[in-house]
């Protein structure tokens, strides 16, 4: 008995996974005009032959018939190759950018036109091939909009049979999905434009230091210098030890902090503009081999009982690796605002020299001072506004530099002059 139960409990249970599995396969191809199809003839048979209306049992017939021709479109398989060619996986937003999909016939008999899909983001393109003789290909060029930024999916290409009336809809899926990075646009900064940045080839600070590179002036010793220093020319002539004293020269350690909240953004220019600027100086930092370190505010989750004081870091590795992962950064009404960023990023990044706070016009001056009262003393804060609807200006207060610009092409140019300043 409990082996009888065993076989029988195991029975059913491989008799539920093989009708699962057709079920599914039928409600994958079935549309739903198809289901009302399947419901409306039997109905109309019974009803037109209970009632005596030969007009319902005329429907039911007609309808069997369209079930039956639906049903033979599915038999078969298309003897294609299908192959998809993405030729860029990186463009930058706004370019033209183009996929191939090629249908070949390997087959020795000619082969009917197929309809060929392919998904793009979530979009489609519906492509119709023609037929082919044995040993022929063909290639169909589709066009991949550009006109955001993100990360596209295209593909997988897949084939459609389907019959006229829509009852049954095949889908055969030929290849893989490709990742398309619709990247920011940038500008390309000249390394002087950037000359307040410190580092040991440039300028020393005004910090002074018993030991460095850059030579200062003397002083009298005192106990704990190092005696390594000590000036014996001087020594001698004033009869007491004399030690060379430096100006601190420091390694420039770049910061760029790129605001996501909605609320210090009037429009999303702005936000596309100051995700540009990001990226442009970003770029520009890793160029020239400098320390650097790019920021954007991170989001509160939903029913979340306190704000969350995080920034996420993204990848400064390579100019690619930034620009891919500023390709998907939005903002959101729970993202962290510019000063709650300069705070965090104040406290986790170490050895800051310049940092840059990129924001949108709604953006106070009281938050942008604030924010700049976040650094320690004597980091240079840059704080970059994005404006479409301002004239590019630079005002400067107590240890910040407030860049205005309406064009992603005055950076360059305010950049400039915040350093000459």
């Amino acid at each position: 008995m409990a082996d009888a139960i065993v076989v029988g409990v195991r029975l059913v249970r491989a008799l539920g996974l093989v009708v699962g599995r057709v079920s599914r396969r039928v409600s994958a191809v079935i549309t739903p005009l198809g289901w009302v199809m399947l419901f409306a003839v039997p109905i109309a048979f019974v009803l037109g032959y209970q009632l005596g209306w030969i007009e319902l049992v005329a429907v039911g017939f007609a309808g069997s018939v369209l079930i039956v021709v639906a049903a033979l479109y599915l038999i078969g398989r298309n003897a294609v190759r299908i192959e998809l060619t993405v030729p860029h996986s990186r463009v930058v937003v706004g370019e033209r950018a183009t996929g191939v999909v090629t249908v070949t016939n390997p087959v020795r008999r000619r082969i009917a036109g197929v309809k060929v899909e392919v998904p793009i983001g979530t979009g489609l393109a519906e492509l119709a091939m023609p037929s082919l003789d044995r040993g022929a290909s063909s290639e169909h060029e589709f066009v991949v909009p550009t006109a955001r930024r993100g990360i596209l999916s295209i593909g997988p290409v897949r084939t459609v049979r389907a019959d006229p009336v829509g009852l049954v809809r095949r889908e055969l899926v030929w290849t893989g999905a490709v990742q398309l990075f619709v990247h920011p646009r940038t500008i390309g900064i000249p390394s002087t434009s950037t000359g307040f940045i410190r580092d040991l080839e440039g300028n020393p600070t005004r910090d002074i230091s018993n030991s460095d590179v850059s030579f200062h002036a003397l002083r009298e010793y005192v106990p704990g210098d190092d005696r390594r220093y000590i000036h014996w020319k001087s020594t001698a002539k004033t009869g007491t030890y004399m030690v060379r004293q430096f100006e601190e020269t420091r390694r420039s350690h770049l910061v760029i902090a790129l605001s996501l909240a909605t609320a210090n953004y009037a429009t999303d220019e702005e936000f596309e503009m100051a995700v540009s600027v990001a990226g442009s100086l970003g770029a520009r930092a890793i160029r020239d081999a400098r320390n650097v370190s790019v920021v954007v505010s991170e989001k509160t989750p939903e029913f979340a009982k306190r704000k969350v004081l995080a920034v996420r870091h993204l990848n400064t590795l390579t100019r690619t690796r930034l620009l891919d992962d500023l390709s998907v950064v939005e903002h959101a009404e729970s993202a962290l605002g510019i000063l709650d960023v300069a705070r965090v990023a104040a406290d986790e990044v170490i050895g800051i020299s310049v940092a840059f706070l990129v924001c949108g016009s709604l953006a106070t001056p009281t938050e942008l001072r604030a924010a700049s009262t976040k650094f320690p003393p004597g980091v240079e804060v840059v704080a970059i506004v994005c404006d479409p609807e301002t004239v590019p200006g630079l005002r400067r207060v107590a240890g910040l530099s407030v860049l205005t610009i309406g064009f992603l092409e005055d950076l360059q140019k305010s950049l400039a002059r915040s350093a000459a300043a």
